[in-house]
């Protein structure tokens, strides 16, 4: 080999490693932006500001084994960062951090009610009637087709002093265990 043919050969070598760590930087980042933009608290759904009380309410259905307890089966869940709050304006930021499409709707129990225990129809659906608002639309506020995976809806309420029960109402999702007690004090 030539000397010059050594040069040309190390420049395209050197050439061909810059551009490989340049491209892996890049696919790194763009990566992260991307991941990032879909989790919780980086969903990219920016919810207005509000006064007073927030609830972080969390939807999620993973794959595999059942998890939680009596009713919670298929590895659904609808959680929420406070089990009391106190009543007058409550906003509900709901993130979905599974892999289907969820929602959130606030149905009032009413004397001994237990959370899980209402009546399934033979849609999957339990009866919203009472409802006192849903967080459903993907990056908006209120009632929409519902949580997109990996973004956020949200929803304000004025709640009066009671026991509420937080749920998932599409089809199946309430009897795998979509729902979750909130008290107003």
């Amino acid at each position: 080999m030539t000397p010059l043919s050594r040069s040309q050969l190390l420049v395209g070598v050197l050439a061909t490693l810059a551009l490989t760590v340049l491209s892996i930087a890049a696919v790194a980042f763009l990566g992260q932006q991307r991941i990032g933009a879909g989790l919780a608290g980086g969903t990219g759904c920016a919810a207005p500001g509000s006064a007073g009380t927030i609830v972080n309410v969390t939807t999620t259905d993973m794959a595999g084994p059942m998890m939680g307890g009596p009713g919670r089966m298929g590895g659904m869940g609808l959680t929420a960062d406070h089990a009391t709050v106190t009543h007058g304006s409550v906003r509900f930021l709901v993130t979905n951090v599974g892999r289907y499409t969820h929602e959130m709707v606030i149905l009032p129990l009413t004397g001994e009610q237990m959370t899980g225990t209402r009546p399934i129809g033979g849609n999957g659906k339990i009866d919203e009637a009472g409802s006192l608002g849903e967080a459903s639309a993907t990056c908006a506020e209120g009632a929409g087709q519902g949580i997109l995976p990996r973004t956020s809806g949200w929803v304000s309420v004025n709640l009066p002093p009671g026991r509420y029960e937080l749920l998932c109402n599409f089809a199946g999702h309430y009897a795998a265990g979509m729902y979750t007690l909130l008290t107003v004090t």
